[in-house]
């Protein structure tokens, strides 16, 4: 099994006029919004809303059960959820990379000393979409991964489709992705987290 590597938590920026302090430890209360790493706990949650998402549309998920455990257990650092009164509502699952183009191994591996941050998935439970809550998530996760010296880039897979959805958040299709899955294929996008363009943020987030 690989070494576990935990990156430095960093708290995330709340939109004006919020008044919760996220962080990535659990709390013991419930606000009515809250932004926090992923723990093992909250996998079975995680999966849930993934197959909802995925496997009604494309008849697989990113991850399954098992490797939502495998990279909450090696770096949940690199994960971050939206919790509504304690309920899970949106999700990002990352871990690093160390190579420059994003491979099968990718798929399943986390490299500690790597300094990119695979975006595995983002999902948002089907009662929270149509709100902009995917664009929110997004906008916190970059602000994260940006507080942490070792990531210097983000980089992640999608349909032809959503490309401009992360467009808007700095990424750049770099060209297509050499990893297919059944018949789909993807293009494979990356933002640098040095140059900040993440920060610009869209108005429709």
């Amino acid at each position: 099994m690989q070494r576990i590597c935990h990156l430095k938590p960093e708290a995330l920026s709340l939109p004006p006029g919020a008044s919760e302090s996220p962080s990535c430890q659990r709390r013991h209360t419930l606000p009515a919004s809250e932004f926090r790493c992923l723990t093992l706990e909250d996998a079975v949650s995680v999966f849930e809303i993934e197959r909802e998402a995925f496997i009604s549309v494309s008849g697989i998920c990113p991850l399954y059960l098992e490797e939502i455990r495998h990279f909450l257990t090696l770096c949940p650092e690199l994960s971050l959820g939206w919790f509504e009164e304690g309920r899970l509502v949106a999700f990002i699952i990352g871990s690093l990379w160390d190579e420059e183009r994003l491979t099968q191994e990718s798929l399943r591996l986390h490299r500690p000393g790597g300094h990119v941050a695979h975006l595995h998935v983002l999902a948002v439970h089907h009662t929270f979409r149509q709100q902009g809550k995917g664009s929110i998530l997004l906008w916190r996760y970059l602000h994260h991964l940006g507080g942490q010296r070792a990531v210097r880039r983000a980089v992640l897979m999608c349909e032809e489709a959503l490309v401009p959805f992360y467009e808007k958040f700095g990424f750049q299709a770099v060209g297509p992705c050499a990893i297919t899955v059944g018949s789909l294929t993807f293009t494979e996008l990356q933002c640098s987290l040095r140059g900040q363009a993440f920060l610009r943020r869209n108005s429709g987030c």
